[in-house]
């Protein structure tokens, strides 16, 4: 099984696409609700949540795991890489390997939640690539919340975005790096205010499409992988929110499973 896990709802746009990447494959999904957001935590509470929650995956079959939460990417990636001895996937890397294909000017944007922004995990990554890049971050910590509402086409959070991203605007970005994988649900509202011009990296594209990449030149891992297409989604508190967010994120009915880690 390939384990996923985000503090909410926003690591379900990785489940999807890593379910467009490689239908077969079962997967596990773990929601932290009970926790949520990550991004307003402390980085030695986002390590101590990365860890548990690969752990109670782990318990539960996974061989693989994905972490699709930019905070618990940007804090904890390198603590569980030595705590476990299971490939670990995060989705900044992805991300930023995009980002340089597809820049024309290597004037990039990020935006993330305050933790993500504070680690300078994308700074650092897209200048050990490239030095002479240019890179502009704004933390958003109103979006997460937002999107775990389902606020996605009210007006408020089309002028919460706008307002963000005007300090990106002005500095004449020509790539956009989603820095949390809540950001695609609105990644349409997130387009029409930064203008058509600017290139956006969707994270939760990229890391399935790396994922996919792994499985296809790693066969004695991807052997282990069973391939029935079942996908188990559990939550560490079950919400009619959450259940509804699912829905709409994955387009197919769910049923959630509530979890302790």
């Amino acid at each position: 099984m390939i384990g996923i896990f985000d503090s909410g709802v926003g690591g379900l746009t990785v489940v999807k696409a890593i379910r467009e990447r490689i239908p077969d494959h079962d997967l596990i999904y773990f929601g932290d609700t009970a926790r949520t957001p990550y991004g307003i935590k402390s980085a030695e509470t986002v390590v101590e949540y990365a860890i548990e929650n690969i752990n109670f995956l782990v318990n539960h079959g996974a061989v693989i795991i994905v972490m699709a939460c930019n905070t618990a990417s940007s804090l904890a990636f390198e603590y569980a890489r030595e705590r476990f001895s299971i490939p670990i996937f995060e989705v900044v890397t992805p991300a930023v390997e995009l980002a340089l294909k597809i820049s024309r000017r290597l004037r990039f944007g990020v935006i993330g939640t305050r933790a993500t922004v504070q680690s300078g995990v994308y700074e650092k990554k897209i200048i050990e690539n490239n030095p002479e890049a240019k890179i502009f971050s704004i933390a958003c910590p109103l979006l997460v919340p937002l999107v775990e509402e389902g606020w996605l086409r009210k007006p408020e959070t089309a002028m919460i975005v706008k307002k963000y991203l005007h300090r990106l605007k002005i500095r004449q970005i020509d790539t956009l790096l989603l820095g949390c994988t809540h950001y695609p649900l609105i990644k349409a509202l997130i387009q029409r205010k930064i203008g058509k011009h600017v290139g956006i990296v969707d994270s939760s594209i990229c890391v399935a499409e790396h994922l996919e990449k792994y499985l296809q030149n790693q066969f004695d891992r991807a052997h282990l992988l069973r391939k029935n297409g079942i996908l188990r989604l559990f939550v560490s508190d079950i919400t009619h929110q959450f259940e509804q967010m699912a829905k709409l994120t994955l387009k197919e009915n769910v049923k959630l499973e509530n979890a302790s880690v």
